[in-house]
């Protein structure tokens, strides 16, 4: 546990908006679960072609709103991790915008219309840029420290 004192006290905060993301993803990934029998677009298939589904454009709308946010998980992660060492409560704020712009990119994502998924998803892109200047922050902290 040597590393953990290390840490701000704060930095807390940042693991539970992690864990509060994984969630996130856990439910959308029940969604997915849902279309696939609604639709009946059965695994191993990732997304419908509409000439053997009628509903392929409202499925692999909720298939791909939850696959973006697969894609971008990693750089979230990243950035909360590294950019919350050095300002955990921005991270923390700055990360809730993510997940709650992220949820509603998904059920925009979800209606059928893609365009739906940027009304208030497209907040989520302001929320990474935001954990970027955290993270690099700490890295000119470290380079100067």
């Amino acid at each position: 546990m040597a590393g953990v004192e290390m840490l701000p006290r704060e930095y807390g905060y940042v693991a539970l908006v992690l864990i509060l993301y994984c969630f996130l993803n856990f439910w959308m990934s029940f969604q997915v679960g849902k279309a696939r029998k609604k639709y009946k677009v059965f695994y191993p298939t990732l997304y419908a072609t509409e000439s053997e589904n009628k509903d392929a454009k409202l499925f692999n709308c909720v298939q791909r709103g939850h696959q973006n946010s697969l894609e971008m998980m990693p750089t979230f992660f990243m950035l909360m991790i590294l950019g919350g060492i050095r300002h955990p409560c921005i991270c923390t704020g700055l990360g809730c915008l993510y997940i709650v712009s992220r949820f509603f990119y998904f059920k925009g994502y979800s209606t059928g219309d893609p365009e739906n998924r940027l009304k208030i998803g497209k907040y989520g892109f302001l929320a990474l840029l935001g954990l970027m200047g955290c993270t690099i922050s700490f890295g000119i902290s470290l380079l100067c420290g």
